[in-house]
């Protein structure tokens, strides 16, 4: 029984079929063509993959592809790509900013940086570079060298990095020293005491490179000089500076306190540092 089903399905996809255009004046016969059930189902299925092909190759190729709702256009495309670019940018500018502050940090505390900031370009290949002397580069190294031979005004105005008596330190804080510096107890800094909201004042001109608070030493500034110089200001009730401000020499950068868990009363606890090393803050400064 089934295969008698199949077998006349078949015939009826095979059963012929003349589709004929007459002269409807005339009766003439102008055109015909002969299908089948089966060939009207190819060329209907054929006809759909055209259909979707072309509408594909339209969307793909074309400028259409841009009227569509919620495609993006060109514009906005290169836009996406330029905020990624800068978003990468970014987040290493980031990077590097809180790994130099941990440095910063490591310094202060004595301690060796555990990893430095590279900013060399890891693009180039450092082994293949020549440093040969060229004729042009010599001959500028003798011309120079015979201009200054007689100059006697060179490096005469410099100051040597290490020779820190000729820099005038301003006092941070007028006060009575509690506490002196004592490397070998491990206090790297002198504690002075004053009145209640007093102002606390930048000892040298420079840059603010850490404003924060800890358990241990409550409201910190860090303040990063010339000739390597940092000076720490601990203790504060209040910091009038943010991390990146210009500071001058006497500018009010905080108000003393007794913030932080080290601390027995309301004082400054002042700290100079010279090339990663503590030194006694009253053997330049008088308090």
């Amino acid at each position: 029984m089934g295969e008698l089903q199949k077998k006349s399905l078949a015939e009826r996809l095979r059963d012929k079929f003349r589709l004929i255009i007459y002269n409807d004046s005339s009766f003439e016969e102008i055109w015909y063509i002969r299908l089948t059930r089966f060939n009207i189902m190819i060329l209907t299925a054929s006809l759909i993959v055209l259909i979707v092909v072309g509408i594909f190759a339209l969307v793909a190729f074309t400028g259409i592809r841009q009227l569509i709702p919620g495609y993006p256009d060109e514009n906005l495309r290169r836009t996406i790509h330029m905020n990624a670019v800068r978003l990468d940018s970014l987040e290493n500018e980031i990077r590097m900013r809180d790994q130099y502050f941990q440095n910063i940090r490591a310094l202060v505390a004595g301690e060796e940086p555990v990893n430095p900031v590279n900013i060399s370009d890891s693009t180039m290949e450092t082994a293949s570079i020549e440093f040969s002397k060229s004729l042009e580069d010599s001959l500028l190294r003798m011309q120079i060298e015979q201009e200054e031979q007689y100059n006697l005004l060179v490096m005469s105005n410099q100051r040597s990095p290490t020779d820190l008596a000729g820099i005038h330190f301003f006092a941070p804080l007028r006060g009575l020293v509690t506490l002196p510096f004592n490397a070998i107890e491990n206090h790297f800094g002198t504690d002075i005491v004053a009145a209640p909201n007093e102002v606390v004042k930048a000892t040298l001109d420079g840059t603010v490179i850490m404003d924060a608070w800890t358990v241990e030493t409550g409201y910190v500034i860090h303040i990063q000089h010339e000739n390597n110089l940092i000076s720490v200001y601990k203790h504060n009730s209040e910091l009038l500076k943010k991390s990146g401000n210009i500071v001058k020499a006497g500018d009010a950068i905080a108000i003393i306190g007794n913030s932080g868990e080290l601390t027995t009363g309301p004082h400054l606890h002042f700290e100079l540092w010279h090339n990663g090393t503590p030194i006694d803050p009253q053997s330049y400064i008088v308090f």
